[in-house]
């Protein structure tokens, strides 16, 4: 009735729960609508049903139905609204900028429940020159010297255990990185609950061991030994703290009453291991109103603003589909870096907690400032931003067996504008006086995209690139994501690493976007299989075979989803 609500619905129990929501409970009848696939075959139909309910009550109400049943939510809030967001404003998320004002987000993490230092305000041009000039002298190393010469590994992490009961995309993408880095990351889930990332690989369930083929999970988790362990059972558990007791880092992103439920608190983990850093997840934090609620990167997306942002002018707030949760394990990964060389200084462990919507909100900070500094309340407006006119997506000529083949292209200032107008010959539309500024380009944007629609429709793609390029102007191929690995930069870059898995075979796994020295391949392991590593890892906590066979026996551990 009042705004845009947005659910994520990523298991059968969300999803019945969502239809006892909207009061169609009789759908539940149709196998169909349960899949992901039925409901995008018949989104106009499906569209229809939720909005029979949703336009009939406002965000408030319907907010707090779905949190009651557990069910991903939030409000799609602008740069405006998220400001009055009653979370947000509760765990003091926004603060003022020292220099400006305006409202900005705090850093996306809490070490003991402390924040890194607060903002301080911007130096004024060549404040500091004469205090600089007084100072002595700073040694610096010798020109030449490589900084890695003494390196006695490697790898930085070389020697940190990190034990990962983590799930999704998050919390893999932030042990991953650790993972990079050399750390020995044993990836924790049960057969009873699997990672629901590796549900994905439903759209393969035809096939054997489907539940190995989920593309997302074997990316993010490269370079791992993968345990079963059911927490929900006390051997689970004991085994758990036990590797708990041997390890460096425990991070978890369960939502928070779950692993307090197991007993896997920071109090309880100090008392295992008082040097262990314990990294938790949550969605929304270990505070405030919504600390019990659960939501995925889609429901960041959609309280951040970065939905509100995303799409046309015309139509709905769109959602991204997932870059919230790298973005969070990055974050954290960051914050435990930051940990590991404070427990340096302390020799005790500490606690980390990284909130996805706060790494969210950082990743959508220009929305909250421009309303906070000017008022201006920044909205959706499809391909195009601010800096450029023209910038859109054109479609070219059609490739082989009709593919679409599309042209990315950004003017950003006249010099660019002014070689795009004799690249098309000056023809007698882009001579109209208003064109000759970035303001009148913007308002007249809609009689360029038309020109400029037509002119790439006549032309193959490579060619109008080519063309573009030549002349100074900012333009590419917009690339299909299933060849992506093929582009020529990536290539020359050894950016795809591969890698040979049991399962899914030789393909092409994304680095890190940085190299190291010392480092001449980050992808070295593959994602392992469910409890690949069981043997290995229980025999190092002093198990023997026969207690390792009694606990396949009681299904504490196990290679594959319980029930399949």
């Amino acid at each position: 009735l009042d705004g845009w609500v947005g659910f994520n619905t990523n298991s059968y129990q969300q999803f019945s729960d969502f239809l006892l929501l909207i009061g169609r409970q009789d759908l539940l009848a149709e196998p169909e609508w349960a899949q992901i696939g039925g409901r995008m075959a018949r989104m106009d139909e499906w569209n229809a049903i939720v909005r029979a309910f949703t336009t009939q009550h406002t965000t408030a109400e319907i907010v707090e139905r779905a949190s009651l049943l557990r069910i991903p939510v939030a409000p799609v809030c602008s740069g405006k609204t998220v400001l009055d967001h009653v979370h947000l404003k509760e765990r003091g998320v926004f603060v003022k900028n020292p220099t400006g004002g305006f409202l900005q987000p705090r850093a996306p993490y809490l070490l003991d429940g402390q924040g890194p230092r607060p903002f301080e305000p911007v130096p004024r041009l060549g404040e500091h020159t004469e205090a600089l000039k007084q100072s002595p002298a700073r040694k610096r190393a010798k020109p030449g010297l490589v900084p890695v010469a003494k390196a006695k590994t490697a790898v930085p992490l070389a020697g940190v255990r990190v034990l990962d009961t983590t799930a999704w995309w998050a919390g893999p993408s932030t042990c991953q990185m650790l993972a990079y880095l050399g750390a020995d990351v044993i990836k924790v889930e049960a057969i009873q609950r699997p990672d629901g990332m590796r549900m994905a690989g439903g759209i393969f369930g035809t096939e054997g061991q489907w539940w190995e083929k989920s593309a997302i999970t074997l990316a993010a988790n490269t370079n791992k030994r993968g345990l079963t362990l059911n927490l929900a059972d006390p051997k689970g558990l004991a085994l758990c703290k036990k590797l708990i007791a041997e390890s460096d880092v425990f991070i978890e992103n369960f939502s928070p009453r779950v692993v307090e439920g197991f007993g896997l608190d920071w109090s309880s983990v100090q008392k295992i291991n008082p040097r262990t850093i314990l990294v938790r997840m949550p969605a929304f934090g270990l505070s405030g109103p919504w600390r019990d609620n659960v939501g995925f990167a889609q429901t960041m997306e959609q309280i951040s603003g970065l939905a509100w942002i995303t799409g046309h002018a015309y139509d709905q707030p769109r959602i991204q589909r997932g870059p919230c949760d790298p973005l969070a394990g990055m974050h954290a990964a960051f914050a435990t870096l930051v940990a590991l060389a404070e427990r340096e200084k302390t020799g005790m462990g500490h606690l980390l907690e990284c909130s996805m919507v706060e790494g969210a909100l950082n990743a959508a900070a220009e929305m909250s400032i421009e309303w906070s500094a000017y008022g201006v309340e920044l909205s959706r407006d499809g391909n195009r931003g601010p800096e450029g006119a023209p910038q859109n997506l054109y479609a070219c000529r059609t490739g082989e067996q009709g593919k679409e083949r599309w042209l990315a292209l950004a003017v950003t200032d006249d010099a660019q504008w002014n070689s795009l107008k004799a690249l098309l010959g000056h023809p007698a539309w882009a001579e109209d006086a208003e064109l000759a500024t970035h303001a009148g380009r913007r308002r007249k944007h809609e009689v360029i995209d038309e020109a400029l629609s037509r002119w790439a429709a006549d032309h193959e793609l490579d060619a109008a690139v080519e063309k573009l390029v030549s002349q100074g102007i900012p333009a590419a191929a917009v690339w299909d994501a299933r060849i992506q690995s093929r582009h020529p930069q990536f290539m020359a870059r050894g950016f795809y690493e591969p890698l040979d898995h049991p399962v899914v075979g030789t393909h092409g796994y994304a680095r890190p976007p940085f190299r190291f020295a010392t480092i001449e391949r980050w992808n070295r392991t593959p994602c392992p299989t469910m409890g690949q590593h069981n043997h290995e890892i229980l025999r190092d906590l002093g198990l023997t075979a026969d207690e390792i066979s009694a606990l396949e026996h009681d299904e504490i551990i196990g290679t594959r989803p319980k029930g399949l």
